[in-house]
């Protein structure tokens, strides 16, 4: 194999795909990152057998080959060439040189023969996106992702595909997110998969705010995005996933219509207070037209604003964990927000004032 390549592409390839690397892994192979000089270009690619990624770059390819190069090392050599025009080059012995301006570098690597072989799917359910809806569907669930490895189906967001819509729900315990997006083509078969959130942060970052179409496919308990340039693929997580619809409710007796970016700059501050509080506790009192909000610090600090409201039902003093609101009040784009409360020890549901495509759902903190 020889093959010559930018190091600043190469670096940021390189560092994208050792994301599937875990650190963890007892098997010196799945430490290395295959790469595949082939045609006008070089294949990157890691895998933990729980999360793989591809990231292809262009190169100038001399002579192809494939060779499984220690990972680590060639992260940290790698990125510190970004300057450089790089050649890569294997001997008969499994010995990579990396050549570079003012030197060169020379490590053992694998063969390809010992790595795991994972072929991509190709005739399976699979459904059509558009890379910014995509991203977005990712960004408002997985904040609400459970860390709680006792509930192994929480640790990652429920998609439900059926006709031309897309939902991910993802919950914690304390708080649950719903959000919905529009498919490009039409799901003839429902799908119901769990992704772990691990594997959602990473393909988030190949994501953008294009208008760029996304093919996902599913099978064997596998999914796969093409991104054309890159690939992700994740094993689903198994289990049956919470029956969530049955803890929406769908009457309240207190709706509360507020300027989003006016209750979140509230909130930051009294959240400065709280952050020291058991449950970063914040009260927030319903009155009339107008919104209060307190917080109190452990050193006898305390914050009280008001801010005015549209509100349609009954006044209301409940409280909540300031962190869980404000992830909500930083993933809704919408100038105002509706917060549907009945009672202080009853969920309360957050939603854009003027859509539906989103839901957000927490559970209040008792007062003593």
């Amino acid at each position: 194999m020889k093959v010559i390549c930018q190091g600043l592409e190469l670096s940021d390839a390189v560092l994208k795909v050792t994301k599937a690397l875990n650190s963890k892994n007892v098997t010196p192979i799945l430490e290395g990152i295959k790469i595949t000089a082939k045609n006008d270009s070089l294949v990157l690619f890691a895998t933990d057998l729980e999360l793989a990624i591809e990231k292809k770059i262009n190169a100038e390819v001399l002579l192809e080959g494939e060779v499984v190069v220690p990972g680590r090392f060639f992260a940290d050599m790698v990125k510190m060439l970004t300057n450089e025009q790089i050649e890569l080059s294997l001997d008969d012995n499994l010995r990579l040189k990396i050549k570079y301006t003012d030197g060169e570098i020379e490590k053992q690597c694998f063969s390809v023969e010992e790595y795991p072989e994972i072929e991509k799917l190709s005739d399976c359910k699979s459904f059509s996106i558009v890379s910014k809806e995509f991203k977005d569907l990712i960004s408002k669930t997985i904040f609400s992702v459970s860390t709680d490895d006792a509930r192994p189906t929480l640790k990652g967001c429920l998609f439900e595909a059926e006709e031309f819509t897309i939902s991910s729900v993802a919950l914690d315990g304390y708080r649950l997110a719903l959000v919905k997006k529009p498919l490009e083509n039409k799901v003839d078969e429902k799908i119901k998969v769990i992704v772990p959130a691990r594997s959602l942060s990473e393909l988030n970052k190949f994501l953008d705010d294009s208008e760029d179409i996304v093919q996902v496919k599913i099978e064997n308990n596998f999914l796969m995005v093409d991104l054309g340039h890159s690939c992700v693929m994740t094993r689903l997580l198994s289990g049956d996933f919470i029956n969530y619809k049955q803890i929406i409710p769908n009457d309240f007796d207190t709706n509360v219509i507020i300027n989003k970016d006016q209750f979140k700059s509230s909130l930051d501050r009294a959240a400065i207070l709280s952050r020291g509080e058991k449950n970063n506790l914040v009260k927030l009192d319903v009155k009339e037209e107008t919104l209060h909000i307190v917080s109190n610090s452990d050193d006898g600090a305390n914050l009280h604003e008001i801010v005015a409201i549209n509100l349609v039902g009954k006044d209301m003093t409940i409280a909540f964990n300031s962190r869980y609101l404000l992830d909500c009040t930083r993933v809704i784009d919408d100038e105002f927000v509706k917060i549907n409360l009945n009672t202080p020890v009853n969920p309360c549901v957050i939603t854009p004032c003027d859509k539906e495509d989103y839901l957000y759902l927490i559970l209040p903190v008792r007062m003593v």
